[in-house]
């Protein structure tokens, strides 16, 4: 979601001409904001768009983690499972020789021998037990060791339980968050006149109609062709806070998911992208190449050619054509 401008509901110049010519000064950022009437609603309604994004890309962050979590606690559980049937297969063995030791009387050694009726076999019998009691002593161990690491490893999946949850709870924070401040944004939207209101919905809706194509910029290379080719098919599908595709997308999700249809795994968020590659100078960008914006890298675009990135922008704008100046570059990197 980018640093786009918005309207505000005191003092605005109720006419629909002026606020087209806001909604182009937004994007292109050709109109001083002391020019525009409203123009401290607009930034107010900027702004939580944007603290709504940076709270988008920390609830990424923790639902990924999350999920992550979740994957390992199931894991951690299977493995627990396995490892006590195996104890309770080792209980079982020892159960088994503890018994026969016993069937075989208690008397001791040497008067067994004496009052035996065929010593031989006698002997072989004691030889058998003698076999017996190193099995249970080798098994008597095997059982300790595994009753170790079965309370080590129920004590690890008690640790990402606890991990889990509190992830959880970040996660239902963050979305919280998220949808306040959009929540907030709407409603100074809505404030406006009908008229002014249809107006700011279409120029959100069509956001860079009249912007010239990129033209037929080559990516430099098959990973970066796929991708850019993913995310143009992605043109025109809404904003969606917290999604990855196919049917909506922020910012990042769109990244990644335009990436994985070349073979490439990005991380979740705008700020752990900006590292999942080599840096190189916005003057040296080329199509393909990750576009990071905001001194906190909390919104993310891709590089299109000819001045031009694909993103997703904000809530009610669709994934579109911005000019790669629209708001503060800090970075760009090469996936």
């Amino acid at each position: 979601m980018g640093s786009h401008r918005r309207l505000a509901p005191s003092g605005f110049d109720r006419g629909a001409a002026a606020l087209c010519v806001l909604s182009a000064a937004a994007a292109l950022g050709a109109v001083p904001a002391q020019a525009v009437p409203g123009a401290d609603t607009r930034a107010e309604v900027d702004r939580l768009y944007e603290e709504a994004e940076k709270a988008t890309q920390a609830f990424d962050k923790a639902d990924e983690r999350a999920g992550r979590l979740r994957r390992e606690v199931r894991d951690a559980q299977d493995h627990i499972a396995r490892q006590q049937q195996r104890v309770n297969d080792l209980r079982e063995q020892l159960g088994s020789l503890a018994g026969a030791q016993y069937r075989s009387g208690g008397l001791d050694p040497t008067v067994a021998l004496l009052f035996s009726a065929d010593p031989d076999d006698y002997l072989d019998k004691a030889s058998t037990l003698d076999r017996i009691g190193a099995r249970q002593a080798r098994r008597l161990g095997e059982l300790q060791s595994a009753l170790r690491d079965l309370a080590q490893e129920r004590a690890e999946a008690a640790g990402k339980l606890a991990e889990l949850e509190k992830s959880r709870e970040a996660v239902a924070a963050h979305k919280r968050t998220v949808e306040r401040k959009l929540a907030r944004a709407r409603r100074l939207i809505n404030a406006l006149p009908a008229a002014d209101r249809a107006a700011y919905d279409r120029a959100s809706r069509d956001g860079r109609a009249a912007l010239p194509g990129p033209g037929g910029v080559p990516a430099p290379d098959g990973r970066a062709a796929a991708a850019l080719a993913a995310a143009r098919s992605a043109l025109g599908r809404p904003y969606v806070w917290g999604a990855n595709g196919p049917s909506g997308f922020d910012c990042s999700g769109l990244m990644q998911w335009a990436y994985a249809h070349a073979g490439v795994h990005l991380p979740r968020t705008s700020q752990e992208q900006r590292f999942a590659g080599r840096r190189v100078p916005l003057s040296q960008a080329r199509p393909g190449d990750l576009v990071v914006y905001r001194s906190d890298a909390s919104h993310v675009a891709m590089y299109a050619g000819n001045g031009q990135v694909i993103h997703a922008p904000y809530p009610g704008a669709p994934v579109r054509y911005d000019p790669v100046g629209m708001m503060p570059v800090s970075s760009v990197t090469r996936p």
